[in-house]
């Protein structure tokens, strides 16, 4: 079943929340390059895919939001107070999925990197740095930050729901 149904996910949203779980989790492997100077083993293997990863990722996002928004009436959904807390807690994800691609181009963009995804230059390098776009880049490595303690909750979230309450909201996404 491609659609998403009031019982479960559909082909479509599991393929987009796992492969982006895969993805996001290849980006949390630049956390590494913070490790011993630079010199760690996945920071120097995954952390020069990084921009271009996250760039995928912010047109995945996009494509998701479109998704949900087209099943919206057909999506499992969850009453009462807990509801109204996974509604909140996936929104603060989703802006930070967006939030985060979008501070990582500022970045390059702001000290003059340029911007290259995938081996296609898209802006060339400058010596020339824009300091607005450079200080809201710098929201980037926070974002990041937080967006791996929103991660881990929502994991715990899920794994609650079927050990402590017994319920299938995680069965809906396998």
């Amino acid at each position: 079943m491609w659609q998403d149904s009031k019982q479960r996910y559909g082909t479509f949203s599991k393929l987009l929340h796992w492969g982006m779980a895969i993805l996001f989790l290849q980006q949390f492997f630049k956390f590494a390059g913070r490790i011993n100077d630079n010199q760690h083993w996945l920071g120097n293997t995954f952390g020069p895919w990084h921009g271009s990863v996250g760039s995928l990722l912010l047109l995945l996002v996009i494509v998701r939001l479109v998704w949900a928004f087209s099943q919206r009436r057909q999506r499992p959904s969850t009453a009462g107070s807990l509801g109204l807390l996974a509604k909140l807690g996936h929104g603060v994800l989703y802006a930070c999925m967006l939030a985060m691609p979008l501070t990582g181009i500022a970045f390059m963009l702001g000290n003059g990197y340029g911007l290259t995804t995938f081996g296609m230059q898209w802006v060339a390098k400058s010596p020339d740095t824009i300091p607005w776009l450079a200080m809201l880049g710098n929201l980037h490595s926070p974002l990041a930050w937080l967006f791996v303690l929103l991660v881990l909750g929502h994991i715990a979230a899920a794994l609650g729901h079927h050990w402590l309450l017994k319920d299938n909201t995680l069965k809906r996404m396998l």
